[in-house]
């Protein structure tokens, strides 16, 4: 760990630039009933949120554990029984790693007493989508879905809105790798005055991969944090924004996947083509 190469940051440190330490924080973990519905279930996804993360959005909802930190250090056993818990006592559909990349050597040490005891659900990788392939290989244990996104496509924005240098080739390479290996889900959240990238990524999509990856399109953004006083991050999306992009999505054939009520304050799912089951909860 002391020479961290898990994101495409490649820090060589710890802590690098997400400023995780060696023991693995956790913000909060329990049933989690709002997932895209394949994930869901009856008994809810297992989610563990762990604190830090590799971006570093100006507008994250999540700041006070993924920037600041808030959480509380575990260790490998005490993951080991917050999985147990989930699978065993809370019967929930699988375990959902938030953001987990910090912190995947630990995750599988947690995890493998649980396998060698007959103890198993299918691991959700929840994740920004910025990943690197080869750490995708080396920890494909803990992925059975990959629930990623792809925020931007280019990497100027990705720089300006996340200080995420390169994103655009890792996430595409991590939605590429999972179609290819996984269960891929692809969430794309319409951004203010960015809806022609969230385009662009529906393109890509189609063309480079298939408009049969289920795709999950956002209307939810609400700003926050840095983005209170970052133009255009200061303002919500626009119903034509989010209209633009699913009418592409549409036109690209896209049948896999869901929308949302419009305003950000109903986050109902309804189903974007005929292909899917119908579901709803917030996301």
């Amino acid at each position: 760990m002391a020479d961290c190469t898990l994101c495409p940051r490649m820090c060589g440190s710890r802590p690098g630039y997400c400023g995780a330490g060696d023991a693995p924080r956790v913000f909060r973990w329990g049933p989690h009933f709002g997932e895209e519905p394949p994930l869901t279930g009856k008994g809810g996804s297992g989610c563990v949120f762990f604190s830090r993360c590799t971006m570093k959005c100006l507008y994250c909802q999540n700041s006070p554990w993924s920037w600041r930190g808030a959480g509380e250090d575990k260790t490998v056993a005490e993951l080991t029984r917050i999985l147990r818990t989930l699978a065993v006592e809370d019967r929930c559909e699988n375990w959902n790693l938030v953001s987990p990349t910090p912190y995947l050597p630990q995750i599988l040490e947690a995890a493998k007493p649980l396998f060698d005891e007959g103890v198993r659900l299918p691991f959700v990788w929840n994740s920004s989508g910025y990943e690197r392939v080869e750490t995708l290989e080396e920890y494909s244990t803990l992925c059975d879905w990959a629930l990623f996104d792809l925020r931007y496509s280019r990497d100027k924005t990705a720089m300006a809105a996340s200080g995420a240098a390169g994103y655009v080739k890792a996430a595409r390479e991590a939605a590429r790798w999972a179609w290819r290996n996984k269960k891929l889900i692809c969430r794309i959240l319409v951004l203010p005055g960015l809806a022609g990238e969230a385009i662009e990524n529906l393109s890509w999509l189609a063309g480079e991969l298939s408009n049969e990856v289920a795709v999950s399109i956002m209307s939810q953004y609400t700003p926050a944090y840095k983005a209170l006083e970052t133009p255009p991050f200061d303002r919500c999306v626009s119903e034509d924004e989010y209209a633009s992009v699913v009418e592409a999505a549409e036109k690209l054939g896209f049948c896999n996947g869901w929308t949302q009520g419009f305003e950000s304050a109903d986050p109902e799912l309804a189903q974007l083509g005929e292909n899917m089951p119908s579901g709803h909860g917030p996301v």
